[in-house]
């Protein structure tokens, strides 16, 4: 029950919110939670994902950013930052 009050202030907030206010919102969510991630960068037919396990996607929205570690197919960590334009992220399990 605690936690259904601060979350029922939050839906109420945002419900007073412009769409693109709510979308600076839900990017600044998505800096600090850790997780696994989806993350896919869209361009026209060109698409291309990555999946982030057990770590965090961070945004810099003043430089229109997100950027996060991900391990390649030889268990190399790679640095990857894609446009926040163009970019989905999807929680997964």
């Amino acid at each position: 029950m605690k936690r259904l009050i601060p979350i029922a202030l939050i839906l109420l907030l945002l419900g007073g919110c412009s769409e693109e206010q709510q979308n600076k919102i839900s990017r600044l969510g998505v800096t600090w939670l850790e997780g696994n991630y989806r993350v896919t960068y869209a361009d026209g037919q060109h698409a291309k994902s990555w999946i982030v396990r057990d770590g965090k996607v961070t945004s810099e929205p003043g430089k229109g950013y997100y950027y996060f570690w991900v391990r390649d197919d030889k268990g190399k960590r790679r640095y990857v930052q894609t446009p926040i334009g163009r970019t989905y992220i999807e929680e997964i399990e």
